[in-house]
């Protein structure tokens, strides 16, 4: 497996969620503040203390600020590209994939590589379950980050428009909920499970503001009939469930297509 950057230590504790204080408001609002920290830890490297004491239903209200860490991943490297940087295309690019790569941590680009080991298997769903969880890397995975890593690499060399990174970004972290609710975990032991009916329409309305960019929505529509279509197909090959490393695929997949619909140079009224 491709190993990611050291994953933030959570402290997930069964005991029975804590009784609601005499103040329902402001508890609400710490559990708010909760699950959005848990968020931007989760899914970005950036410098934020540890999580702890995760209580369960924590990852599930984490999933609506999803597009935030967006933001602060896809904002970065679209500040990068607004700098137009005296270098060459392709040197630019490089340190925009460095960049996208370590601002996540190679999280979702980890869930990529299993995913595709698995899913592209002939095996039976349940073996592909197991591969999901070997630790060693197969040719699948191999070729299948590598063409991802070309096809990031050129796109972002391909004079797109500086914001289309941040519309990535946020609208990959947007679309995701949609298979995350809509299919049974396939392990309900794991993280992706427990992330699973988020509030889809609070991450909308986080996401509104990058949808608002130059033909954010269609590229937006475009990367969730992509999901959607990939979410199907997975499913099937591993009985009926999606896991969290294939929620990480569904986020490479999303910002791939969103990058290639603006490197299209399609812009319609």
């Amino acid at each position: 497996m491709v190993q990611p950057s050291p994953a933030p230590v959570v402290t997930i504790t069964p005991a029975p969620a804590p009784a609601a204080p005499s103040h329902p408001h402001g508890w609400k609002r710490k559990q708010e503040f909760k699950a959005l920290h848990l968020a931007l830890a989760f899914l970005t490297t950036l410098p934020l203390p540890h999580v702890r004491d995760v209580q369960p239903g924590d990852f599930a209200r984490a999933s609506a600020y999803y597009p935030l860490a967006g933001y602060a991943v896809g904002g970065l490297v679209a500040g990068l590209l607004y700098l137009n940087v005296p270098l060459p295309p392709g040197v630019v690019a490089a340190l925009g994939v460095g960049l996208w790569l370590g601002l996540t941590g190679m999280l979702h680009f980890d869930g990529l590589v299993d995913s595709a080991d698995a899913l592209f298997a002939m095996k039976s769903p349940e073996q592909r379950l197991d591969i999901l969880k070997d630790v060693h890397v197969g040719a699948f995975g191999l070729a299948t980050g590598v063409l991802a890593l070309l096809l990031l690499w050129s796109l972002l060399g391909a004079g797109l428009p500086w914001y289309a990174p941040l519309v990535a970004a946020v609208v990959a972290r947007m679309v995701v909920l949609m298979p995350m609710n809509a299919y049974p975990a396939a392990r309900q032991e794991s993280l992706g499970a427990q992330s699973r009916q988020g509030r889809w329409g609070l991450a909308f309305l986080f996401a509104l503001p990058a949808l608002l960019l130059p033909h954010a929505w269609l590229a937006a529509l475009v990367a969730l009939l992509g999901v959607t279509l990939v979410a199907a197909w997975a499913a099937r090959r591993l009985g009926g469930g999606l896991s969290g490393d294939v929620y990480g695929l569904l986020i490479v997949v999303a910002e791939l297509l969103v990058l290639g619909f603006y490197g299209w140079g399609f812009t319609p009224l």
